[in-house]
Parts: structure tokens; C-alpha cells; sequence
């Protein structure tokens, strides 16, 4: 049985539709191609039905057999051994038909596979030429709809009646015997009676122009020019234009006398804004208020308040200070010319006192120098969920620069939190709103020289007082300074400085317009992704990583290694440790930045993670760096699979941003850190001189433990198959 199975397994040949490939054909190739498979021939003359019971038959059949076979096996008696040989071949011969049902199965598919794929062609091919039918159709209705639609030139001439055109025009331009009958030749005869009429229109201002009375008897008729329908036009006009001008002096009168009447009704309307809430007159005083403030600050006030009214209600403008302290400022200095008699005796009265000395008058000029305008514009920036970033813009007046002062208003008391003591700070909050913008040294060019004077070696000394000075807040006040060379329109001014009328300042209202916008936008985003930092950082110090019901899928359902510890580290103890110099040298760690020291632990594995966190989070990733204490110390200079779970977190950090705008984006790569320790230990190889079980049992499903001469492990999740692969 054995050789005729392996007689009728050799003439099987994979039958192909084409040609074979030239090159590939040798010996025995003609033979091949007229041969196939016997049960070809049999599949249209077999009925699939009794196939079917056959197929149950001989499975009842073989089960029969096999059950028989058993028992006699169980007893044991020699003498049954030819019995049990008989059943062995009737099984094999059953065997051999199951084959048989099997080759004619999947030759009844493929045939049935090739009918449907045919019939799919031509249901294909009927498709096309039906879309193609209906394209032209559709076409043809477009051309037919813009023929219809036509409008020609003379639709919109208002020609004379058909009866008047017979009756008036000449017979050579009439020409009734054709136009009657062809209305194309009629409606070309009206349009040339019309040119006809307009001639004389035309002939008719010339008489005016010459001869008035005798354009009065062409009206009248009494004139051998026969009288045009623009003639009669002409009277209605000027009969219409006399009544237009009746109705527009009528209301000149009505519009003068309404002024004093609103006047005295928005003053009885006082006590109904004030119940109402609708502050109409404190509003027109806020604007009043407004013609006091320097150009720069009146500039961002205007611009903003647009913005506000425009785009974004929830953005509220303010002015706050002194009034009468910005108004002093406009007035000039008093002469002081007349106290001259009484010069001798003061100055016997300043002998007497003792004379500030150096350091003193240096203080005061400091001060000078740093001197703010008395009035400020403060934003408030509120979030759907009532949290507002509330900001004050001031000027500093010799120094023509504008500063700004950050603080945060949260509507539910949060979490306080030891690592987050950096997020909300005023000092922090802003920095890098655009990048590189980092507020600590001021960007006019020509402050430098007056700092020379005085004694002051960097504005950053003064911020805490005054404010940042950023880039952005310049451009809010309209405020422009070339990065070459001092302003040419700004001076230093000595201390102590000139009146304040003498200043001239230069604001540009449509450089403020066009980065008000999108620098709302980064404020209120940075203002959101700060608190949720800090909600998620109340999470990470008590060791829970939170993870949103979105992210799920990101992770397995089971993770072993734990979060134990979350700290906020300075950039100074950040820069000692060995395994974070590439990022220092890369430049992807700043002293502007945030710093954070995360530990991972899973039995006697410990995975220390160096955290920097850019202050554009999370339009820009946070970047790890990590080093294993277990059997000694692991870092990406001396394992390429800790520099591959560094990857993970740092490389692949788009598929873990989560719902936008990504605020779950540090959680997520904590999360998978955990993940990937877990197949880092895991996969690797058991230590046969250590006696006892394996220290980490391998949990997770990995299709291949190692890869490569590098022998990288799988620490690829694929959702949601539940297995780990390698990128």
C-alpha cells in the first residue's frame, strides 16, 4: 500500500494559468503541462452529497476498526494478531479514500473560487461601462443646462412692443414678410430699430447742448425729429431725482434733533446697566483711562481687548494703577530758575548734613533707571474648567522694554505635590513659551550701555521685582529691537530722567495683531499641560502611575515592576550622573529645563530614570536616561538593550502621546518603562550555578526571546494580541 500511496503522490504538479518562464523549462516540461490531477476528471461526474456520507461512513468505519483493533490488543492472544493485520489494512484502504475526499474538496473550491472570480470580472467590466454611460449622460445634462441657461445680450435691452414696431418702424427695417414668419429675423429688426432710436438719443443732447428751445419743441413734438422713448426717460428722472432730494433733506432735519434725545437716554440708562450687568459707561471709562497709558501698553490693551471681543470671550482685559500718578508724568518740570535768592541759604542748611555717599547715589540711580510706568494691563486667560492664568504687563520707561508677571488661579484646591513646586512657579511658568525665549536678560540692545552707567550687570538680578522680559511680551506691546544695533530712535536717557511728554516711543499695532493670536493659545496650552503635570505628579510621588482608559491598549493587562519613587532633582546633581552626558552634549538638556529622578524596582532589579522635562511639554517630549543596578550596573554604554528600552520611551514617544493634545504623554512612558523592565528580565537567560527557581519567571508571550548579534530583546507590544515582538 505504501508504494502505490507514493506512485500516486509523484504525478502531482502545480498547474498554472500562463506561460511558463522562459529559462526554467527542461526536461519532461511538455509532459507536465498536459498533466493534472485524476479527481479533476471525477469532481463534475461525483455528486458532493454522497461524497459527504461516504466521508461519514468511513470516519463511523474507522472508528469501528480502530475500537476493534484496541480490543484485541488489550487481550493479548497471539492468535489475533492476522486479525488485528486485517483491520490494519481495511483501515489503510479507508485511509486512502479519505484522501481521495480530500483532493476532491479542495479541487470543488478552487473550481468554485475560479467561477466566482470570473463572474466578479464581469460584474466588474458591466460596472465600468454602466459609471462610464453614466459620466456621459451626466455631461450631456451640464451642456444641455448651460445652453438653456444661456443669456444673450439683448435680454436685458427693453425693447419696444411688437405692435409699436409695426407701426412705427420703416418697412426696410421691419421687413414684415420675412419677420413675421422667422421670429430670429424678427427679434434682429427690433434690436436694429433700437440702434435707430439711440441715434437720435444722441442727436438729441447735441440739440440740447446748442440749442435748448429746440430740444423743448422736440419734446413737444413740434420739432421734424420725431420724439425717442429715452426723451420721455429723461423727464421721469428728473421728476424722481426732485423727490429724492426733498426725502434726503427731510431726513437731515430728523437726524439732527435725534442726537440731544440719545444723549438723555443713555444718561436715564444708567441705573438699567448697573442692574443688567452691563457696564456700557464703565467700559467707555476703562477707555478713557486707556489715553494715559504708554504706547506700548496702550497697544497690547487695544490689540487684546479686539482679540477678546472678536475671538475669545474668556479672555479679559484690565488697566491697573495711578492715574493721577501717569497723568504727572505729561506735566513739565517746575523752573526753578526763581529760587535762585535762596540758594545761600540753603545750601548754609546742606553744609550742616552730611552728603550721600557713593554707593547710596547708585541705589537711587538703579532705581531711576528701573523705574515702571504707574499704570499696567493685566490678561486674564480663563480655561473651560475655570482655572485662569492671570498676567500683569508693565513698561519700564527708560528702559523701553515691557515685563510680565505670571500667576495662577486654580478654581478646586489641588494636591499639593513636593515634586510639582516648579510647574505653577512664576518664575518657571513661562519660560520658553516660543524657543529660546527664556526672559532673563533684556532684548533692547541700548539698556546695556545705560546698565554700564549705573552699575548693573544683568537685568536677570531684577526680574524677581519686575518681571521677564520676554520676546513675545515685546511683540504683544508692538515693540520691535534689532539684534545688530541699538535703536536709532531710542536714546539713553541720563538720570534723572527728562519729562515724560519728551519721550518717544515707536509701537507697531500690526505687529502686536499678528502674534496676539497664537500667542493666547500657547499661554492658555501651557497653562493646562502645567496642571496637568502637577495632578499627575500627586499620583507619581505616592508610586501610582496614572494611565487613562484610552491609553489601555498601549500596555498588557498585567505589569510587575512599580514606580517606588518620583523626585525633582536640580540640573547641577542632573549633570553629575554618568549615564546623562549625551544628553547634555546633544543640547537636548538646558538649566531652563525641569528635572526629575524616577525609580523603577521589580525584586533586585533597579532601573533609575533621569527625567528632563522641556518646558514645552508636551508639543516637546520629555527625554529618559537609564541605568539598571542588577548583577552590576547597566547603562546604554554598556547594554543595547538598555539603550533600546531608552528608544522606547524617547524615539517612539508619538505612539504614546494618547487623546490631544498629548498632556498624558510622561505617564504613558513611565508606564511602558515598567512594561519593558519586565521583558528585559524576563527574557534573560537563567544563571545554571545559581541553585533554587529563576528569579523572574518569564509571564509575558514573546514570539523570539533575542535577536540579532546584538541579541535585542522583543519589547514591541502588539495590541490586541497580547504578544511581544521586536521593531
Amino acid at each position: 500500500m505504501s508504494s502505490e500511496s507514493s506512485k500516486k503522490r509523484k504525478p502531482k504538479v502545480i498547474r498554472t494559468d500562463g506561460v511558463p518562464a522562459e529559462g526554467k523549462r527542461g526536461k519532461g516540461d511538455t509532459d507536465q503541462d498536459v498533466r493534472y490531477y485524476s479527481e479533476e476528471s471525477e469532481v463534475d461526474l461525483r455528486d458532493p452529497i454522497k461524497d459527504y456520507e461516504l466521508y461519514r461512513e468511513t470516519c463511523q468505519e474507522l472508528q469501528r476498526l480502530m475500537a476493534e483493533i484496541q480490543e484485541l490488543k488489550s487481550r493479548g492472544i497471539k492468535e489475533n494478531a492476522s486479525e488485528i493485520d486485517e483491520r490494519r489494512v481495511q483501515s489503510c484502504v479507508h485511509f486512502m479514500t479519505l484522501k481521495k475526499l480530500n483532493r476532491l474538496a479542495h479541487i470543488r473550491l478552487k473550481k468554485g473560487r475560479d467561477q466566482t472570480h470570473e463572474a466578479k470580472q464581469k460584474v466588474d467590466a458591466y460596472h465600468l461601462q454602466l459609471q462610464n454611460l453614466l459620466y456621459e449622460v451626466m455631461h450631456l445634462q451640464k451642456e444641455i443646462t448651460k445652453c438653456l441657461e444661456f443669456k444673450s445680450k439683448h435680454e436685458e435691452i427693453e425693447l419696444v412692443s411688437l405692435e409699436e414696431f409695426y407701426k412705427e418702424a420703416p418697412p426696410e427695417i421691419s421687413r414684415p414678410a420675412i419677420t413675421l414668419t422667422e421670429p430670429h429675423q424678427q427679434t434682429l429688426a427690433r434690436l436694429d430699430w433700437e440702434l435707430e432710436q439711440r441715434k437720435r438719443a444722441r442727436m438729441l443732447g447735441f440739440i440740447i447742448q446748442v440749442d435748448p428751445s429746440r430740444f423743448r419743441a422736440v419734446v413737444h413734438g413740434s420739432d421734424r425729429i420725431p420724439t425717442p422713448r429715452l426723451a420721455e426717460k429723461y423727464k421721469e428722472c428728473l421728476t424722481s431725482k426732485e423727490k429724492i432730494l426733498k426725502e434726503i433733506e427731510v431726513k437731515k432735519e430728523y437726524l439732527s434733533s435725534l442726537q440731544p434725545r440719545l444723549n438723555s437716554i443713555m444718561q436715564a440708562s444708567l441705573p438699567v446697566q448697573e442692574y443688567l450687568f452691563m457696564p456700557f459707561d464703565q467700559a467707555h471709562k476703562q477707555y478713557e483711562t486707556a489715553r494715559h497709558l504708554p504706547p506700548p501698553l496702550y497697544v497690547l490693551f487695544v490689540q487684546a481687548s479686539a482679540y477678546g471681543q472678536a475671538c475669545d470671550k474668556k479672555l479679559v482685559v484690565a488697566i491697573e494703577g495711578s492715574v493721577e500718578e501717569a497723568k504727572a508724568l505729561y506735566k513739565p518740570p517746575e523752573d526753578s530758575q526763581d529760587d535762585e535768592s535762596d540758594s545761600d541759604a540753603e545750601e548754609e542748611q546742606t553744609t550742616k548734613r552730611r552728603r550721600p555717599t557713593l554707593g547710596v547715589q547708585l541705589d537711587d540711580k538703579r532705581k531711576e533707571m528701573l523705574k515702571r510706568h504707574p499704570l499696567s494691563v493685566t490678561l486674564d486667560l480663563k480655561c473651560k474648567d475655570e482655572n485662569m492664568l492671570h498676567l500683569t504687563f508693565h513698561y519700564l520707561m527708560n528702559l523701553n522694554v515691557m515685563t510680565v508677571k505670571a500667576k495662577v488661579t486654580t478654581a478646586v484646591e489641588m494636591t499639593t505635590a513636593i515634586s510639582a513646586g516648579d510647574l505653577l512657579s512664576p518664575d518657571s511658568l513661562l519660560n520658553c513659551l516660543y524657543p529660546g525665549d527664556h526672559g532673563r536678560k533684556t532684548p533692547n540692545p541700548a539698556n546695556q550701555f545705560q546698565f554700564d552707567k549705573v552699575g548693573i550687570l544683568t537685568l536677570s538680578d531684577y526680574v524677581t521685582e519686575l518681571g521677564h522680559p520676554y520676546v513675545w511680551v515685546q511683540k504683544l506691546g508692538g515693540l520691535h529691537f534689532p539684534k545688530d544695533q541699538p535703536q536709532a530712535w531710542h536714546k539713553p536717557l541720563p538720570c534723572p530722567p527728562q519729562p515724560w511728554a519728551e519721550h518717544t516711543v515707536a509701537a507697531d499695532n500690526s505687529l502686536s495683531a499678528s502674534h496676539m493670536e497664537l500667542t493666547v493659545k500657547l499661554l492658555r496650552s501651557r497653562l493646562q499641560s502645567r496642571l496637568a503635570l502637577h495632578k499627575q505628579f500627586a499620583s507619581l510621588e505616592h508610586g501610582v502611575v496614572p494611565v487613562s482608559s484610552e491609553c489601555q491598549q498601549l500596555f498588557p493587562t498585567k505589569i510587575v515592576s512599580r514606580l517606588v519613587k518620583w523626585t525633582a532633582i536640580p540640573y547641577e546633581d542632573y549633570a553629575e550622573l554618568p549615564y546623562t552626558k549625551d544628553v547634555i552634549e546633544a543640547g537636548l538638556a538646558e538649566d531652563t529645563h525641569l528635572y526629575y529622578m524616577a525609580l523603577i524596582e521589580r525584586g533586585t532589579a533597579k532601573l533609575q530614570a533621569a527625567v528632563v522635562l522641556n518646558p514645552g511639554y508636551s508639543t516637546l517630549p520629555p527625554v529618559f536616561s537609564l541605568c539598571l543596578n542588577w548583577k552590576g550596573e547597566r547603562n546604554s554604554s554598556n547594554d543595547d538593550n538598555i539603550r533600546a528600552m531608552e528608544s522606547e520611551v524617547n524615539v517612539y514617544y508619538k505612539e504614546l502621546w494618547g487623546p490631544k493634545p498629548g498632556y498624558q504623554l510622561l505617564t504613558n512612558q513611565l508606564q511602558r518603562l515598567c512594561m519593558v523592565l519586565d521583558v528585559y528580565l524576563e527574557t534573560e537567560p537563567h544563571d545554571p550555578s545559581v541553585e533554587g527557581p529563576k528569579e523572574f519567571p518569564q509571564e509575558k508571550m514573546c514570539l523570539r526571546l533575542v535577536r540579532g548579534p546584538l541579541r535585542l530583546k522583543p519589547f514591541k507590544f502588539n495590541y490586541p494580541q497580547g504578544f511581544f515582538s521586536h521593531r
